[in-house]
């Protein structure tokens, strides 16, 4: 055989080996890669992973149900059982994809609700403290609000609107944030419209007296010592033992408006509240014993605490699934 020939025949057997050690190299050896398998035994290796806390292992094997069985009676509960899967390996944007998913071609299903709940929870639990970005406690908000509109009666809504309260209180302490950086920086109008949207939009929260007293140092660094009397009559209005009025009563006296001004105020005509605080009535003096330390915790100040996880669907993949009409 002459050289010629020999190199052909190395560089042929060459190119036969390569593709062949490739394909055995890519092929998949997981239970996630694609091999067609019936529905009940798919359904089941994804339980199996469940119940051995193999989440995210669960979570791809309930995707392949749907995967290679998109028109099985078995694919809708598996968008929704990787949807919690995710959930609880902390997976949170793949869970909230597959909610979405679940929502999306299943707008009317009984499981709804509890794919809203799982969106509001997916957001809830990457809520970061009050120092930082607050665009995920938002849509937190929005998910449980969607819920609570679309479904109020719903097992789900009743701990929805426990969130959204925890939430909006923590929005009001970001806004304080903000508003305390602007004061220490000698920003007082700054500061004051910060603390003036804690009151108005956020005035059942823990963090109203807070606000209104800051709202008495910010008027009073203005030099409107009128709308300061204001802010501390509100204040006394509805916290009278509180410790904010205190400092606000002790402000006021050592920086008492103008009695001209004061005179004119009270001339003045009434204007709508705009907000459902009851109307300032005139400052007095704070209580002469020290009220009770408040007990309740301020879960605005600092980032919610994760309440138990959603309860696990428990669908029992049957031997025989009988397609419906």
């Amino acid at each position: 055989m002459s050289n010629m020939t020999r190199i052909a025949a190395v560089v042929l057997a060459a190119a036969l080996v390569i593709p062949a050690s490739g394909c055995s190299r890519n092929r998949p050896g997981s239970d996630t890669g694609y091999v067609a398998r019936d529905v009940n035994t798919l359904y089941a290796l994804a339980k199996k992973s469940l119940d051995q806390g193999d989440y995210e292992q669960a979570a791809k094997l309930f995707d392949e149900v749907e995967r290679q069985h998109p028109y099985s009676v078995w694919a809708r509960r598996a968008q929704l059982m990787s949807a919690f899967s995710y959930y609880v390996a902390k997976k949170y944007p793949d869970s909230i994809s597959a909610a979405q998913r679940f929502l999306t071609i299943h707008p009317g299903n009984k499981d709804a609700p509890y794919a809203h709940y799982l969106t509001g929870m997916s957001y809830y639990q990457q809520v970061e403290d009050v120092t930082r970005d607050q665009r995920v406690t938002q849509q937190a908000m929005d998910a449980f609000g969607e819920l609570v509109r679309r479904y109020p009666d719903s097992r789900y809504a009743s701990d929805a609107r426990l969130k959204m309260d925890l939430l909006n209180d923590h929005l009001a302490g970001k806004e304080m944030e903000i508003g305390r950086f602007y004061e220490r920086s000698g920003k007082w109008l700054a500061a004051n419209l910060r603390f003036r949207k804690v009151v108005e939009d956020f005035q059942t929260t823990s963090h109203t007296p807070e606000a209104l007293e800051r709202l008495v140092e910010t008027y009073l660094a203005l030099g409107i010592p009128v709308e300061a009397e204001k802010s501390a009559a509100v204040l006394g209005a509805n916290y009278p033992g509180n410790k904010w009025y205190k400092r606000a009563y002790a402000l006021i006296q050592r920086h008492p408006p103008p009695r001209q001004l004061q005179a004119e105020a009270r001339a003045e005509k009434p204007q709508p509240a705009q907000t459902r605080l009851p109307k300032a009535q005139p400052i007095e003096a704070p209580p002469a014993e020290t009220a009770p330390a408040e007990t309740a915790p301020q879960p605005g100040a600092q980032q919610p605490q994760a309440q138990p996880q959603p309860p696990q669907p428990q669908p029992q993949p049957q031997a025989q699934p009988q397609p419906q009409g």
